[in-house]
């Protein structure tokens, strides 16, 4: 699966908020999620612009997989894979003993909204701010994603330009 997004700074989210309650589209759910990032004995995901996360939210806890980013337009996409574990700690602790490290945490609020197959999440991150993401799973049709994504933007009143690094790499260059 490959996950195509863009993310976006943004000052006041309650703008946001309005201008998608007047389009119709109603929040979907809220929730926290704590985000536990690891980097791999065997090779740097920092270099290889990978990542390896296990999330904690409302629903219990994921492992998350994802590939180096590739430039969509002005999306940009990677390979994603999750699955959901019966236990995060269990999970963190048969990672430790292969010998991966903990890199970072992320943690923030999500308020999540669906258009269709489109997510819209604001963002309230922890140390960094408030950001909207709009993102596609997709099979394929990378580019058409990229448009659709677009075009969301642009009618949520979005502007600047899109930011292609994660929320981890933001964090680790703000404590450099």
């Amino acid at each position: 699966m490959l996950e195509v997004e863009a993310k976006f700074a943004i000052r006041d989210p309650g703008e946001i908020r309005a201008r998608l309650n007047r389009q119709g589209v109603q929040m979907a759910r809220k929730q926290q999620e704590h985000d536990v990032y690891y980097n791999a004995p065997h090779r740097d995901f920092a270099k290889t612009d990978e990542a390896l996360r296990v999330r904690y939210d409302d629903a219990g806890a994921t492992v998350t997989y994802k590939g180096p980013k590739v430039r969509v337009g002005s999306a940009k996409a990677r390979e994603e894979f999750n699955l959901a574990v019966a236990s995060g700690d269990t999970l963190e602790a048969i990672l430790s003993r292969l010998g991966f490290q903990r890199a970072a945490g992320v943690s923030k609020t999500r308020e999540f909204y669906e258009i269709g197959p489109v997510t819209v999440t604001l963002d309230d991150v922890e140390g960094l701010g408030s950001f909207v993401e709009i993102e596609i799973l997709t099979e394929d049709g990378q580019e058409d994603a990229a448009r659709r994504i677009g075009a969301i933007a642009k009618g949520l009143g979005v502007d600047g330009p899109p930011i292609y690094t994660s929320y981890l790499e933001m964090l680790l260059s703000k404590q450099r």
